[in-house]
């Protein structure tokens, strides 16, 4: 199994120039360029594992259970 891709293994990049000739310089540059985007895209896009839970969450109450919707107006006797 070794000829399997790891999940975490950087992919090759491909890039294709469809007009001018940039020089080696110029491509090196754009890949800089977007990968950097790419990298704060996908930091920004992904929440944190460990969001710390506020003073309100950690103190409120649970939630009542469900009221009987089948019982109508006559479920209420006292």
């Amino acid at each position: 199994m070794s000829d399997a891709l790891d999940a975490d293994a950087p992919r090759p990049f491909v890039a294709e120039v469809v007009r001018g000739t940039p020089t080696e310089e110029e491509l090196a540059a754009a890949i800089v360029v977007v990968g950097e985007a790419y990298v704060r895209e996908v930091a920004d896009a992904t929440v944190p594992d460990d969001v710390p839970r506020s003073r309100w969450e950690l103190s409120a109450r649970g939630l009542r259970t469900p009221l009987n919707r089948t019982a109508g107006w006559h479920g209420f006797t006292g």
